[in-house]
C-alpha cells in the first residue's frame, strides 16, 4: 500500500497550525471542454483562495460536480488537491457517488494522494435503508484507510437526511467519523451535532456567524471560493472575539450568495468568475449539470463586478 504524508502531518513545516475549522470553500472544478480536469486552472483556485486566507477546500462536492464526475476525472482532482493544498490548508475530498464501488476508488484516491480526509453523500438515485447508508460509509472508510470521515449532509439532492438519530447510528457504526456538513434546511440540528462532539460545518455560506453561535467550526459552501478574503476575515474576527466585525461582514455575505446562486447554476457562476478574476479558463459544467446561456453570462459578470468580486482586494 502506498504510504502517504497528510498536510496535517506537514504542517509543521510552514509554521500554521491546521484544523479542521474556519473557512472551506467548496470550490468549482475547472474542466477541459474535452472533460478532462484542468489542472493548472484548479492548481490557481487553490492558490488564490490559500492567498487570502482559507484553511482548507471541501473538493468536488455539489458545486465541484463531483456526484458526476468519472473515476479517473476523480482520482485527479483528488491529486491536484492532495499536491497543491498539503501543508498550507486541509483537503477534504467528495468521494460520494451512485454506486459504492465507484466512491471506493474515490477514498482510495483520496488517501493515495495525500488528501486529509473524506466526505460522502449517502446513496443517491435508489432509496436508501439506515442500514444501507451505514454500510456504505463503512466501505468508504475503510477504503480511505484511516482517514477521518465527513458526513455530507445534502437531503435536498439525495432525498435521504442524516439527522441526528441517524448520525448517531453512523457514529455507533462506522470509524473514523470526525464530523459533518450540514446542508440541510433544519438550521437548529448543529447545535445537536455540536453536542454530540462532531465538528459541524454549516453548508450554507448565507449564515456563517449564526451557523457559529450555534456551535459550527466553521462554514463550507461555493460563495466562499469567490470571496474567500470576506468570510476569512469574518472568521477571524469571531475567533478574537470581534463581534461588530464579524456581524459587519455577516451583513455583507447575501450579495455574494445571490450572485453564486444566480439562474440555479452555482458550478457555472463560480467557474465563469474564478475565469474572469484569475485570467485561466475554468470552462463549463460537466453535462448535465447546469450551465448558463450567453445572456445569463453577461448578466452574472456585471453583478459581479458590481459586488467587487472580478478583481480582488
Amino acid at each position: 500500500m502506498t504510504t502517504t504524508v497528510t498536510a496535517a502531518e506537514r504542517a509543521s513545516e510552514s509554521g500554521k497550525k491546521l484544523e479542521f475549522k474556519g473557512v472551506f470553500p467548496a470550490n468549482p472544478t475547472p474542466v477541459h471542454a474535452d472533460g478532462r480536469i484542468n489542472e493548472g486552472a484548479l492548481r490557481a483556485i487553490f492558490e488564490e483562495n490559500l492567498a487570502h486566507g482559507v484553511d482548507g477546500f471541501w473538493v468536488a462536492g455539489s458545486t465541484g460536480e463531483g456526484p458526476v464526475m468519472s473515476d479517473q476525472q476523480r482520482e485527479t482532482t483528488a491529486r491536484i488537491a492532495g499536491e497543491t493544498i498539503s501543508g498550507r490548508g486541509l483537503s477534504i475530498m467528495h468521494v460520494g457517488a451512485i454506486s459504492t464501488e465507484s466512491a471506493v476508488k474515490g477514498a482510495k484516491a483520496a488517501r493515495e494522494s495525500g488528501c486529509d480526509a473524506v466526505c460522502c453523500v449517502p446513496p443517491f438515485f435508489f432509496r436508501a435503508s439506515d442500514d444501507t447508508v451505514i454500510e456504505h460509509y463503512k466501505r468508504v472508510v475503510d477504503a480511505a484507510d484511516g482517514l477521518p470521515f465527513f458526513v455530507y449532509n445534502l437531503p435536498q439532492l439525495t432525498q435521504v437526511e442524516t439527522n441526528p438519530p441517524l448520525m448517531e447510528k453512523i457514529v455507533e457504526n462506522v470509524p473514523n467519523v470526525m464530523g459533518l456538513k450540514h446542508s440541510a434546511p433544519n438550521f437548529s440540528d448543529i447545535r445537536i451535532f455540536a453536542n454530540m462532539g462532531l465538528k459541524c460545518f454549516s453548508g450554507n455560506g448565507t449564515l456563517p456567524l449564526p451557523a457559529l453561535t450555534m456551535g459550527a467550526v466553521g462554514t463550507v459552501d461555493a460563495p466562499l471560493s469567490i470571496a474567500p478574503w470576506h468570510y476569512s476575515e469574518l472568521f477571524d474576527a469571531w475567533e478574537r472575539g470581534d463581534i461588530e466585525t464579524a456581524q459587519r461582514l455577516q451583513d455583507g455575505v447575501v450579495e455574494i450568495v445571490d450572485i453564486v446562486r444566480m439562474f440555479g447554476a452555482p458550478a457555472a457562476v463560480t467557474k465563469l468568475i474564478l475565469s474572469e478574476r484569475l485570467g485561466v479558463d475554468c470552462g463549463r459544467p460537466i453535462p448535465p449539470v447546469a450551465d448558463l446561456t450567453d445572456e445569463q453570462r453577461v448578466v452574472v459578470l456585471a453583478a459581479a463586478r458590481d459586488a467587487g468580486l472580478l478583481q480582488a482586494p
